[in-house]
């Protein structure tokens, strides 16, 4: 639906001489690559681990939403650079043309933005569908709006204003896209794990003394991995110690993947117990 949509609205767009079309449909273009970056990713994500690659292709929702948000960005510099043109060369519009390409848009996108809603809360990649096709709707919005006010009052600065107006919309939603994404590309701490919850949990643990070199990444956009070393009073401890551990970090702080290393308070210094290691 989308990419048929991209080659009508970028079609009428040309033949009426619309830069708040055509720029909808460049977002749009992009919009649907971002869907096939997400779609991909998550294809990927579900392929079993190799000898060369031990976790998979799960990283690849990361590098997909990443990806995304450059595009969108590129996509929107371009715009941005033709508006400008035009405000000091206004082109005639055919506003008929914009309204009824645009409201076409609207029911489109929100249509597919509304395939998102569940997933978005919880997978970052889902997000950036969903941000691109919401803001698509709204942005195809301001574009019929556009095209009313053109019919009505002749002004053809509206054109390249309202193309600027869709730029500032998107860039919002992009910018916190770039920001979430590149954070998990450099393996940051996903913003919903509690951290200090998570540290605070394993030190308060019975037997434990001592807990260093905790670390937590995102294995994807919707699976975190944690590793840490456990000081502990007793050469003796429960049988369920570590699976108790792991399915709390689970149930209590959505933590997926745990690896725990025990040792033993009177053993030999950890080489990596150091000021270097949280």
């Amino acid at each position: 639906l989308n990419l048929a949509f991209v080659a009508i609205e970028a079609g009428y767009g040309i033949v009426a001489d619309s830069l708040a079309l055509i720029a909808d449909a460049g977002h749009n273009l992009s919009d649907v690559f971002g869907l096939l970056l997400a779609w991909g990713a998550a294809s990927l994500a579900r392929k079993d681990a190799t000898e060369k690659r031990t976790y998979g292709f799960r990283k690849g929702t990361i590098i997909a939403s990443l990806a995304s948000a450059i595009v969108l960005l590129i996509a929107l510099g371009g715009i941005t650079w033709e508006a400008i043109g035009r405000f000091e060369q206004p082109q005639p519009v055919e506003g008929m043309t914009v309204i009824v390409v645009a409201a076409i848009g609207v029911v489109i996108n929100t249509i597919t933005a509304l395939l998102f809603v569940a997933g978005q809360k919880h997978d970052l990649n889902i997000r950036g569908a969903f941000l691109h096709m919401a803001a698509d709707a709204g942005v195809s919005l301001g574009v019929v709006i556009s095209g009313i006010l053109i019919m009505t009052t002749g002004w053809l600065l509206v054109d390249p204003l309202v193309s600027l107006l869709i730029v500032a919309v998107i860039l919002v939603g992009t910018w916190s896209l770039l920001r979430d994404s590149l954070n998990l590309a450099i393996d940051a701490v996903p913003e919903h794990i509690d951290m200090p919850g998570v540290r605070n949990y394993l030190s308060g643990l019975n037997h434990v003394l001592e807990i260093h070199d905790l670390h937590v990444w995102p294995l994807s956009t919707t699976e975190v991995a944690l590793t840490v070393h456990l000081t502990v009073d007793s050469t003796t401890l429960p049988k369920d110690f570590l699976a108790n551990i792991q399915q709390q970090l689970h149930d209590q702080f959505a933590i997926e993947h745990s690896t725990i290393q025990v040792e033993r308070h009177d053993d030999a210094p950890c080489a990596i117990n150091n000021s270097g290691c949280l």
